[in-house]
């Protein structure tokens, strides 16, 4: 699978932050030039992602080179990176490591695996889609699943083709509470899954050694096999279930059909129950 369309690119003049060295500034000037502030410069500089101004004096100077830098910096933050993790880049950096690579590793790593966006419910709209089972205790259990985040007057549903489903089965006739305890059993064993599977790409990592950064001309190697790894992990776990739930239907609603056809044979004028009928699925 390649990279989705998303460009790890950096802006002109950020891939090698040391242009145009010569151009000289005080911090309030490199703080201007950078869209930042003094106290930021002075913060990155403590933490040893930029590097000390020249001293003239009791005037610091800072270049051309720390101007990159602290572009550099603020592009990666505006990409949601957090200090840490640009410390960590920058130090990649520093030992002859490609920055470009560097990200596109960092991405393969933490993008998000699926491409559903969050969407909010208003509690009406929550409870015309479940119906009146939609009560404070069955939403207390919804929030503590996660399923769903209070979000002001609003509900956050992070997956909401997962609420879509659950609604749809309970408007089909099944128990919402049923439903959640189903949620909560598969949690457990899917997230025990997943642990298993990322560690396959953890132990990719680790042959370097724990914490060690790969050799720069493995970087993009590694990139390219989790992107290839990760739809991989995901067709698996999709068989696998696909296999369990055909297991269990052929397992338990076999033997109840079977159960049905003998009735009707033994009974060959039973009629079912009209207040036991399945309610009406609407079709969207």
């Amino acid at each position: 699978m390649s990279p989705p369309p998303e460009s790890t690119d950096l802006p002109a003049g950020l891939a090698s932050p040391g242009t145009q060295p010569h151009i000289e500034y005080t911090i309030d000037e490199l703080a201007r030039e950078a869209g930042s502030t003094v106290r930021n410069v002075r913060a990155y500089q403590d933490r040893g992602l930029i590097e000390p101004p020249e001293r003239r004096g009791r005037i610091g100077i800072y270049t051309g080179a720390h101007l990159g830098r602290l572009r550099l910096i603020n592009h990666l933050l505006s990409r949601g990176y957090t200090l840490a993790n640009i410390q960590e880049l920058l130090r990649a950096v520093e030992e002859g490591h490609d920055l470009r690579d560097m990200l596109g590793l960092e991405r393969a790593i933490s993008s998000p695996w699926s491409d559903e966006a969050p969407q909010l419910f208003t509690l009406p709209a929550l409870v015309k889609m479940f119906g009146f089972a939609f009560n404070p205790v069955t939403l207390a259990k919804v929030i503590k699943l996660g399923l769903l985040e209070p979000d002001g007057l609003s509900f956050r549903a992070p997956s909401p083709r997962i609420l879509m489903a659950g609604a749809e089965l309970a408007r089909a006739g099944m128990s919402l509470d049923d439903l959640l305890a189903v949620i909560e059993g598969l949690r457990g064993n899917v997230e025990r899954v997943a642990d298993e599977m990322v560690h396959i790409v953890v132990k990719l990592l680790d042959r370097y050694g724990q914490g060690e950064l790969p050799p720069k001309e493995d970087v993009p190697k590694l990139a390219e096999l989790i992107w290839r790894l990760r739809p991989l992990a995901m067709m698996a776990v999709e068989s696998e279930v696909s296999r369990a739930l055909e297991k269990s239907a052929n397992k338990f609603l076999g033997d109840r059909v079977v159960q049905i056809l003998e009735h009707l044979r033994d009974n060959p004028g039973a009629q079912a129950n009209p207040t036991n009928k399945l309610p009406d699925i609407p079709i969207a």
